[in-house]
C-alpha cells in the first residue's frame, strides 16, 4: 500500500466524489454520490441549498473510508475542485442566508446602474457598453442586491461554492485564487481582488469587506476542523491545500501544462483550455481564468451547453437506448456510440450550430443553435452525429482564435470529461481537428488535478513539471483519418464558420421578437 495519499474531493455538477491517489496518479479508492444539480423555483432559476453540498460532501468522504482498505495514517493532505460560478450569501455568523444560485441559473438583473465615469466614456468609444450591461445584468450579485436588499444588507460574505465548502471543511473564509470564475469584482490579470478604482466596482454590487481572503493554488487554506472531521471522517488537523476550480483542475489533470497542448472537456460545459504564463484575452474584455498552476492563465472557450446536448438528444429522441441499456444492464451511451456509427462522417450535409445558450462577446448575446441542411434521407442518427460535429466544430473554432491570439500552435489535443469515454466521439475529435486526440489514464481529471496542487503543496513533488509527469500519463490516442478529416475540412470552411454571420441577422430578429 502506498505510504503518501492525497484526498481529492470533487463536487461536480452531477455529483460528489471522494478519491484518493498516491504520489503516482493511480486511483486508489473512490466513492461517488449523485446529486441534485439544482432546482427551479421559477422557469431559468437553478438553485440549491447550500447544506446540501456539505452534506453530499460528507456522505462521499464517509463511503470512500467505508470502502478504502487503506489507513488514514496514510492521507497526507486534502484539495477540494468544485464547479465554477455557484454563489452563496453569508451572515456574520457564516450561516447561508439564501439558496446557492447556481452556474445554470438564468435569471437576469433589470434595472442596474451603467457604469458612468471615465470608464463609462471609455466603454462607449470602443463600443463596449453592450457588452458590460450584459455582464452587469448576468451578474447574481446584481440581482440579489435589487431584488432582495434586504438580505444584500445583511450579507457578511459572498462566496463561490468552493469558499463555502472550504470554510466548512476549515472554518477559515478562504479560498483558492483558482476557483474565481463568476462574475466578481476579481483582477484576473493581477489574480487578486480588483483594485479600488476597477470599473468592476461600478458595475456589481459586491463591496470588498464582503469577498474572502485569497490563497494561490498549492498554498495552505487551513486544516480540517474537529467538527468536520466528525462529519466526514477525515483526520483532524489534516492540511487542506488551494486547488482550483473544475475545469482548471482538468487542464493539469490531464497533463496540459504547456501551451501547444490543447485539453478539450466534454463536459456539461464543452471547453478548449490550453496554459500560458503570459495574460491573454483570446476574445478581447474576455479574460483568461487563473490556471491551477499559480500565476499561469488558462485560456479557454466555452461552449456553454457542450455535452448537455447529449443528454438532451437522450430524453427527447432516445427512448429505445434508454430502454435497452435499462434491460441489458449498460449505459445508455454505449448504444448511442452505435447509433453514431449508423449515420457517416458529415452526417450527409447535416450541420448544427450549438449554440443552445448564448455567449457574451463570441457568440453574442443574440445566438441561438440551428440545424441546417436536412433532407429526407436524415434519421436521428444523422441528428445526434451532427450534435457531436457540431461541438467538435465549435471547439476547433476556439482552437484556431486561441492560436491567432496566443501566437503558439496547438499541436497535442487530450480529451477530458464525461464524453471522453467514447471512442467515436474520441475518433470523430481527432478527424474534425486533424490531430491526434489523446484520452488520459483516468477519467478523474478534475480531481487528479486538484491531487496536483495538493503534492506540489505539500512537498511530495517538488514542482509542477516534475508531479505532471509522475502523475499524468496517456492511455490512448486516436489518430485522425485523412479522408474523413478531408470531408470535415470542407464542411468546416466552407459552411460552418460561414453559418453564424449569416444567421446573426435572424438570430437578432428571433431576440426582439422572442426574448
Amino acid at each position: 500500500m502506498p505510504d503518501d495519499l492525497i484526498l481529492a474531493i470533487d463536487n461536480g455538477t452531477q455529483s460528489v466524489r471522494a478519491l484518493l491517489f498516491d504520489l503516482q496518479g493511480r486511483l486508489i479508492a473512490k466513492s461517488r454520490v449523485l446529486i441534485e444539480p439544482y432546482v427551479s423555483p421559477r422557469p431559468g432559476w437553478a438553485e440549491q441549498r447550500p447544506e446540501y453540498f456539505w452534506e453530499k460532501l460528507c456522505e462521499a468522504c464517509r463511503q470512500l473510508w467505508a470502502r478504502a482498505d487503506v489507513p488514514k495514517e496514510a492521507v497526507r493532505g486534502v484539495a477540494l475542485t468544485t464547479q465554477r460560478g455557484t454563489v452563496i450569501n453569508l451572515d456574520s455568523a457564516g450561516q447561508p442566508l439564501r439558496p446557492a444560485i447556481v452556474w445554470p441559473d438564468q435569471r437576469r438583473a433589470v434595472g442596474v446602474r451603467p457604469v458612468g465615469g471615465a470608464w463609462g466614456l471609455a466603454f462607449r468609444l470602443a463600443r463596449l457598453r453592450d457588452t458590460v450591461a450584459y455582464l452587469q445584468a448576468e451578474a447574481e450579485a446584481n440581482w440579489i442586491a435589487i431584488e432582495q436588499p434586504d438580505l444584500w444588507a445583511r450579507t457578511h460574505k459572498y462566496v463561490l461554492l468552493s469558499g463555502y465548502l472550504t470554510y466548512r471543511l476549515t472554518g477559515r473564509l478562504v479560498d483558492s485564487v483558482g476557483c474565481q470564475v463568476g462574475y466578481l469584482p476579481f483582477d484576473y490579470k493581477r489574480q487578486t481582488w480588483a483594485r479600488p478604482w476597477d470599473w468592476k466596482w461600478q458595475a456589481l454590487a459586491v463591496r470588498p469587506e464582503q469577498l474572502p481572503e485569497l490563497v494561490p493554488p498549492a498554498a495552505p487554506l487551513g486544516n480540517v476542523s474537529s467538527r468536520a472531521a466528525q462529519e466526514t471522517g477525515i483526520p483532524a488537523g489534516l492540511p487542506v491545500i488551494a486547488a482550483a476550480a473544475d475545469k482548471a483542475c482538468e487542464v493539469i489533470g490531464s497533463g496540459c501544462l504547456e501551451p501547444h497542448i490543447g485539453c478539450l472537456s466534454y463536459g456539461t460545459t464543452a471547453t478548449i483550455n490550453t496554459t500560458h504564463r503570459r495574460y491573454i484575452e483570446v476574445i478581447p474584455l474576455i479574460p483568461p481564468y487563473p490556471s491551477a498552476v499559480p500565476g499561469a492563465y488558462s485560456l479557454e472557450i466555452q461552449i456553454y451547453r457542450g455535452f448537455w446536448m447529449v443528454s438532451w438528444f437522450k430524453q427527447e429522441f432516445g427512448h429505445r437506448e434508454v430502454a435497452l441499456a435499462e434491460q441489458n444492464g449498460v449505459e445508455p451511451e454505449t448504444l448511442l456510440d452505435e447509433l453514431l456509427a449508423q449515420a457517416p462522417p458529415g452526417s450527409q450535409g447535416l450541420v448544427l450550430q450549438p449554440y443552445w445558450s448564448p455567449g457574451v462577446r463570441v457568440p453574442g448575446p443574440e445566438a441561438r443553435g440551428a440545424v441546417i441542411g436536412f433532407s429526407d434521407v436524415h434519421t436521428r442518427a444523422h441528428l445526434y452525429r451532427a450534435i457531436l460535429e457540431g461541438l467538435a466544430y465549435a471547439l476547433r473554432e476556439g482552437k484556431e482564435r486561441t492560436e491567432k491570439r496566443s501566437g503558439v500552435p496547438i499541436t497535442e489535443l487530450r480529451v477530458s470529461g464525461g464524453g471522453s469515454q467514447s471512442d467515436a466521439a474520441m475518433q470523430l475529435t481527432a478527424d474534425v481537428f486533424g490531430l491526434p486526440a489523446a484520452r488520459p489514464h483516468t477519467y478523474e481529471t478534475s480531481g487528479l488535478g486538484a491531487a496536483i496542487d495538493a503534492a506540489v503543496g505539500l512537498g511530495l513533488h517538488p514542482d509542477f513539471s516534475t508531479a505532471i509527469r509522475a502523475m499524468t500519463r496517456i492511455e490512448r490516442v486516436f489518430e485522425p483519418n485523412p479522408a474523413t478529416h478531408a470531408t470535415y475540412d470542407a464542411l468546416y470552411n466552407e459552411v460552418y464558420r460561414r453559418l453564424y454571420g449569416r444567421l446573426r441577422p435572424l438570430y437578432e430578429t428571433l431576440r426582439r421578437l422572442s426574448p
